[in-house]
């Protein structure tokens, strides 16, 4: 007998159909699994037998064939369990096959019947067709995560018994439902705060900025001087996450299988922070079945490389294109993926080797070259990427020992809030623009008129500093965010020239 059960692969971000086709026909007993599988879907005829069997049900002695169509496209990972199983049950009548048809199942099944989350669960009910599936079947475990997706009916099973109950009495289980906006508001704060720094208000001043407009960050300093610290603190000063920011960040993690169980949304900015071993393909996504890497887990977030120049040159060049284009595309023979990658970069490093140079307290062991060459592994082009450069000094003692209180991360934010509102209403016109670091040649020209005395002084300052014309569009967007943190519609001349400020750094370590 024939029967078929319906579920879903990943593919990249997307969820696409996966019709389960099973046959019993006479012959030796074997069990063949066709249609692209790799090895972990292989295996599962292993699993698929012991969970029957100790679930109380028949497995069949007779010759076994699955199909998982579309047959050219690669099967991956253990989430077919379940309707492999729940397929074979209807092939061998011990279920109603009409009624499996009706419900997309998900689960990966443990040998005592046991059913283990997978992931992918929330792009699997975002892609679903409510007119066509009742529901979607998922492990108990991932029924949060789910049920985000609103507009699908999702039923948490914990075993293979309680599945082929729910099957042959759909009124035994209810929908698995959450309360969106309440789960988003719950965990949707930080358990760190910028009052927790000592001193560095400059730093703070130039970090408000960055997170105003959107602003990629580079500081250098010696060690511990705060850089860190400071960095990890800056999501707690963006904007909050829209819902549908959030979704969207918790189908990336969901693919991934980062969502924590009793999570269920990803509220707050993500925050990466990949060690300098990491290679490209973890940075920028790839392998043979494309997988997104570090630029796509910290899309809506900050991505953060501390000890920058430590990385290796092909890894850095690789952020180029997502800074420039917020897209990532990875290409390969059989298909080409594109993952999401709006993120703020941060980067962090030591003046030197030794990390004392310019450190009027201790002392630098390094020679010029040796500072020369350690700088220098950080290439122009990537450079002229970053908005805003910080020299970030050591904290003295009186600044560390003061008890004086810090500005908080919500007084910070309420600014920021206000200047990103000004943005908001500017590009409220522009599809895809919501920021001042986001803007065109053609939106700059018209968002960041300067006066006669403003445009003298960056004159000025592009031919003494000899800055790049990238340099040029960074000073001009940086000059328009502080701006909107004054409120003042126009670019005056203070706050053009702490957008230069910002620039004199690649000039003091590169030039």
């Amino acid at each position: 007998m024939l029967a078929k059960a319906y579920s879903f692969g990943i593919n990249g971000l997307e969820a696409y159909l996966v019709t389960i086709e099973v046959d019993v026909s006479r012959g030796l007993p074997a069990t063949i699994i066709v249609g692209l599988p790799d090895n972990a879907v292989k295996e599962s005829k292993e699993r698929v037998r012991s969970a029957i069997r100790n679930s109380g049900y028949q497995f069949t002695p007779s010759r076994l064939t699955v199909n998982l169509s579309p047959a050219d496209t690669k099967k991956e990972g253990p989430s077919f369990d379940l309707a492999m199983a729940l397929g074979i049950l209807a092939a061998t009548q011990q279920i109603d096959a009409a009624r499996l048809n009706e419900y997309a199942v998900l689960g990966e099944l443990s040998l005592d019947g046991h059913i283990q989350p997978v992931s992918g669960t929330l792009s699997v009910a975002l892609a679903m067709n409510k007119n066509r599936f009742k529901g979607l079947l998922v492990p108990a475990l991932n029924a949060a995560e789910t049920a985000m997706a609103n507009h699908i009916d999702v039923f948490a099973v914990k075993t293979l018994s309680e599945a082929v109950h729910f099957l042959s009495q759909p009124e035994s289980l209810k929908p698995f439902k959450v309360d969106t906006e309440m789960i988003f508001r719950k965990a949707n704060h930080y358990e760190i705060d910028f009052c927790d720094v000592k001193g560095q208000a400059h730093v703070k001043r130039g970090l408000e900025i960055a997170a105003a407009g959107g602003h990629n960050v580079l500081m250098i300093g010696p060690p511990g001087s705060g850089k860190s610290m400071l960095a990890k603190r800056l999501p707690t000063i963006l904007p909050e996450m829209t819902l549908e920011e959030a979704l969207e960040t918790t189908k990336i993690h969901s693919v991934m299988g980062l969502i924590k169980n009793d999570q269920g949304i990803v509220a707050t900015r993500p925050f990466r922070s990949p060690h300098h071993t990491t290679s490209d393909v973890a940075i920028v996504g790839g392998g043979s079945n494309p997988r997104p890497g570090e630029v796509t887990l910290s899309h809506n977030g900050v991505l953060f490389l501390d000890e920058v120049p430590e990385f290796n040159r092909n890894v850095l060049e690789s952020l180029r294109q997502p800074l420039e284009d917020h897209w990532v595309t990875i290409s390969r023979a059989a298909k080409s993926i594109r993952f999401p990658s709006k993120f703020m970069l941060v980067c962090a490093m030591n003046p030197c080797p030794c990390g004392q140079y310019g450190n009027p307290r201790a002392v630098c062991r390094c020679g010029s070259f040796q500072i020369q060459k350690y700088s220098s592994k950080i290439s122009g082009p990537l450079l002229d990427r970053i908005d805003i450069h910080l020299d970030v000094p050591a904290v003295n003692y009186p600044e560390l020992s003061s008890a004086a209180p810090s500005e908080t991360s919500a007084q910070i934010k309420e600014r920021v809030n206000q200047a990103r509102a000004i943005q908001i209403e500017r590009f409220k016109t522009t599809e895809g623009v919501v920021s001042n670091a986001q803007m065109n040649h053609k939106q700059i020209r018209q968002s960041c008129v300067l006066g006669k005395e403003e445009n003298d002084l960056l004159k000025k300052a592009m031919t003494e500093l000899n800055f790049s014309a990238r340099a040029y569009d960074k000073i001009l967007k940086v000059s328009r965010t502080i701006a909107d943190l004054d409120g003042s519609p126009d670019i005056k001349t203070g706050h053009l020239a702490e957008a230069i400020q910002y620039r004199s750094l690649d000039r003091n370590w590169w030039g």
